[in-house]
């Protein structure tokens, strides 16, 4: 199983990008999908979650500006950033629970990562 992200780029303030995360392999089914990021010299944070019940949650900071989404039938979580401000900045790491065909139990899988940059 492997995540790939995509969408990260340079953008100024106020700006607006769109994440996305494939998830590919042998899945037999994904439960909660989501995005953190980690800005540097910083640990790794909760952006956002969407459930497999499509409930969602969000951080404080990125709360009414940020929504996450996802596509079942692609395996795919998307992350729409609107309002982007400087203090965004970071590397955006997709997140997936994931049941594979050969294992008997959910495990948690992590995307390499996209940058993302806003300018001031």
């Amino acid at each position: 199983v492997q995540l790939q992200a995509s969408g990260g780029g340079l953008v100024q303030f106020g700006g607006s990008l769109r994440l996305s995360c494939a998830a590919s392999g042998s899945i037999f089914s994904i439960n909660a999908m989501g995005w953190y990021r980690q800005a540097p010299g910083k640990q790794r944070e909760l952006v956002a979650t969407v459930a497999s019940s499509d409930i969602t949650n969000y951080a404080d900071s990125v709360k009414g500006r940020f929504t996450i989404s996802r596509d079942n039938a692609k395996n795919t979580v998307y992350l729409q950033m609107n309002s982007l401000k400087p203090e965004d900045t970071a590397v955006y790491f997709c997140n997936a629970v994931i049941k594979a065909y050969s294992y008997s139990h959910y495990g948690n899988y992590w995307g390499r990562g996209t940058l993302v940059t806003v300018s001031s």
